[in-house]
């Protein structure tokens, strides 16, 4: 909580207020009990109308005071706690922003998304019962002692038996339920977790028919969550009769030697009203009391979540320096390069080397699963190498800012994210200064005009969350045209040209060199005849680079891809285009 606090500061004047109007809500409410007494002993005992009518306007005066003061509070605790809360969340979404992917994956993303909804709104009810009930009940408790003990005499010392009671009880009762509410928000992770992937896999659950297993593993995680709740539940659920027990009991008592004292003149009927009065607020702030620590595990439990969130460090470290100077433009090089994701046993990438320069193209091709993806991972510091080097524009990637780095590289992801908006605005994500001409020719070089003009708002047609109302080709050329609006000196296509059809995927080719001038591309592919015209090619097998070269060099030189090369363009071809070859040589 101590980190929290740090970062989110709470509006100190708001606070200042709170205390001084919950103060005048105490004092004003506690008043009333004492002036009852004096009513009861001086007015109605004595048959003094007059004294009466005066007491119960000062009363009704008090009472209204204590009405507006609690309203007051309650709009100010309702402000304090929803402010806290949304700062709150906008430091874990901007922390979120600054970590790696392996920070990222560490959390998970069902985690992230429960610590930034669920439990930021634990913490937010938690602290406006505490600004609310958990200030307002110990002055009203600490009040109602001194003037029980004023008021009551030895009526008073049932309280030095009833409170350590009542506190003994809800202490025991609230630490045997504590010791679930970890238990509870890994749970609801695993809850979340399950839910975001069923909703992600929905088309292919129903395809294979696999609803009731699915369903099934949802119930065994609810029933697990269920029952930790439901023994949590039982030990809370205990507070509330004990302390009405012990309410109860003390009420009984009180009446009781208070009537005796009575019988014996010892005690005035209005101070024995007054002082039950006065027991019964104190028993009833202890209730509220116990109301806000009941809350209390539950909330310092997702309040630790969160922090461990905001005090996570990047694991990639990034230097403050300036952009430096470099000699080169549009140049990456892997030098020795080896690359284990965190946790992983074996590397994924083993001793990679390879260098492509400013208007070259080079294609890396290889098995699912080889390694492919991961070597354009690296080069805008997705992931940091394990061994070696990985040099953009002749400087290691480490000794750039990231912000520096990442704006030479224009991304096309494996997974193609579009954003909720129109198709304007998941353009400019490569440009925010982007105009309409900018977008006809982006969208022209990605082969993505031809369906932008047949919608009816052109580019200010509404794009649903993730582009579900896109098909994957029309996905996929838009994701390459926010990239070619960035400009910029290095492309990495990540298998992104997968969706589109031979035709489209040679006429985006061919658009994109043109357009590209002297920026470097490397992309990954699954299709020989989307690479065959690059002017390196890397065959990656098992995260080693086992061939490289052009495209008829390979064709001599690497049975593997060789191999692909028949199996996707046929023998006959593979055959004539070697003998082609042959002869130019």
């Amino acid at each position: 909580m101590k980190n929290i606090l740090s970062r989110v500061h709470i509006n100190r004047k708001h606070v200042i207020w709170l205390l001084f109007l919950m103060l005048v809500a105490s004092v004003t409410e506690m008043m009333l009990p004492t002036l009852l007494a004096d009513m009861i002993d001086h007015g109605i005992a004595a048959g003094s109308r007059s004294y009466i009518i005066r007491i119960a306007v000062i009363m009704a005066v008090m009472a209204v005071i204590t009405c507006i003061a609690s309203i007051v509070t309650t709009k100010l605790s309702a402000s304090i706690s929803a402010g806290f809360a949304a700062d709150l969340r906008k430091e874990i979404f901007c922390k979120v922003q600054d970590l790696s992917a392996a920070d990222i994956d560490h959390f998970g993303t069902a985690s992230l998304v429960t610590r930034s909804t669920s439990d930021v709104t634990n913490v937010q009810m938690f602290l406006m019962l505490l600004l609310r009930m958990g200030i307002m009940a110990p002055l009203m408790a600490v009040a109602g002692m001194v003037l029980s003990a004023a008021t009551g005499g030895k009526v008073s010392s049932v309280l030095n038996i009833a409170i350590p009671a009542l506190l003994i009880a809800t202490a025991a009762i609230l630490l045997a339920a504590s010791r679930y509410s970890v238990s509870m928000r890994k749970k609801i992770d695993h809850l979340n977790n399950l839910f975001l992937e069923t909703l992600e896999g929905v088309r292919v659950i129903r395809a294979f028919n696999r609803q009731d297993t699915e369903m099934k593993r949802f119930r065994d995680a609810d029933n697990d969550y269920t029952k930790i709740m439901m023994k949590s539940g039982r030990l809370t659920g205990l507070l509330i009769p004990v302390i009405q027990v012990i309410f109860g009991v003390t009420t009984a008592a009180v009446m009781a030697l208070g009537s005796y004292y009575v019988a014996n003149g010892e005690m005035e009927v209005g101070a024995l009203v007054a002082n039950s009065q006065y027991i019964s607020m104190i028993l009833m702030s202890v209730i509220l009391l116990s109301a806000v620590v009941m809350m209390f595990p539950n909330a310092f439990a997702c309040a630790g979540r969160i922090s461990e969130v905001l005090e996570a460090e990047n694991s990639m470290k990034e230097t403050e320096e300036e952009e430096p100077a470099v000699t080169e433009k549009g140049t990456v090089e892997f030098q020795n390069v080896t690359f284990t994701y965190p946790g992983a046993e074996e590397p994924v990438l083993k001793d990679v080397s390879f260098r492509t320069g400013p208007g070259e193209t080079t294609a890396i091709i290889g098995r699912t699963g080889c390694g492919k993806s991961s070597v354009i991972k690296l080069i805008p510091r997705m992931y940091d190498v394990t061994t070696g080097h990985v040099l953009v524009d002749g400087l290691d990637v480490r000794k750039y800012r990231l912000q520096d780095l990442r704006k030479r590289i224009g991304y096309v992801p494996q997974k193609n994210v579009l954003f909720t908006g129109d198709i304007a605005s998941n353009l400019n994500f490569g440009n925010e200064q982007g105009s309409k001409e900018d977008w006809k020719l982006a969208a022209k070089t990605a082969c993505a005009e031809e369906f932008i003009v047949k919608k009816k708002d052109g580019y200010h047609e509404r794009i649903a969350q993730g582009g579900t109302n896109l098909s994957g080709g029309q996905r996929q050329r838009l994701a390459i045209a926010r990239a070619i609006m960035k400009k910029p000196e290095i492309y990495l296509f990540d298998d992104s040209f997968s969706a589109l059809d031979m035709k489209t995927d040679k006429q985006l080719r061919e658009n994109l060199k043109k357009t590209a001038g002297d920026a470097a591309i490397i992309m990954v592919a699954q299709r020989i005849s989307t690479i065959l015209n690059a002017d390196q090619i890397l065959v990656i097998e098992k995260g080693e680079v086992i061939g490289k070269g052009t495209h008829a060099e390979l064709l001599r030189t690497c049975p593997a891809y060789k191999e692909m090369a028949v199996l996707q363009l046929g023998e006959d071809a593979v055959s004539r285009m070697m003998k082609e070859e042959g002869a130019r040589a």
